[in-house]
């Protein structure tokens, strides 16, 4: 567990002073509620409303709204590790004139396993981007590490860390193939048995096999079960 926190402590140190090293970058919010709800031992749905705006970029500190974003997923749990999700996603930026709005159908598959309080998870995902020019086809693939920041089980009032690295392949007609990737750290806390508070921060490297652009996201959640 030691070795552990310091590895997840030196991603986020590295993604940090990497972005910061940029002359050139952007940054921006990400703030969204999540709410969870189990059907069946079988069947669960989530349902989230997403908002972002640009905190930094060449002009300076400001605050400009970019996109709000509503979203599903329908969880089928095939056994104790491994899930199947579908989602439909829709992204409107036409109000705040900022690009397209998008539509977007995403498959998922997660792999999860515990082992003495840390929860190691793999999660595949193919996504269909439908925007009002074209259509990109891409496909993740995330691995995340959770635990709780004190003992081996996460209890009310606690809190608990979740770190991820991803890679992404973008892939449309029109353009040509762009691979990302992604390293998150947030820290949480359990507020009650229903909410969970999220924050922290996500480096982006985005079209590094084109012409590489960097952003770091401050990331703020609640995920709520009902």
């Amino acid at each position: 567990m030691h070795y552990i926190k310091k590895l997840c402590f030196g991603l986020l140190f590295v993604a940090y002073t990497t972005v910061s090293a940029q002359s050139n970058f952007e940054s921006l919010g990400e703030s969204s509620v999540s709410l969870n709800h189990k059907v069946s031992k079988e069947y669960s749905m989530n349902f989230a409303f997403r908002s972002r705006y640009v905190l930094y970029n060449d002009d300076g500190l400001q605050y400009q709204q970019q996109q709000v974003d509503v979203y599903h997923f329908s969880t089928f749990k095939l056994n104790y590790n491994h899930k199947l999700s579908f989602g439909v996603y829709y992204r409107n930026r036409d109000w705040f004139e900022t690009g397209s709005d998008e539509t977007r159908f995403t498959q998922q598959f997660n792999f999860t396993k515990q082992k003495l309080g840390v929860r190691y998870g793999h999660r595949f995902r193919a996504e269909q981007r439908i925007l009002d020019n074209k259509t990109i086809f891409r496909q993740r693939y995330r691995f995340a590490v959770d635990f709780p920041l004190n003992g081996e089980k996460l209890d009310i009032g606690e809190a608990y860390l979740v770190n991820a690295v991803e890679g992404l392949l973008s892939l449309s007609k029109p353009d040509l193939p762009e691979t990302d990737i992604r390293i998150s750290s947030q820290i949480g806390w359990q507020i009650t048995e229903a909410l969970k508070l999220q924050t922290g921060l996500e480096h982006r490297l985005e079209a590094f096999n084109l012409t590489a652009k960097h952003y770091l996201f401050v990331l703020t959640s609640a995920v709520l079960r009902i």
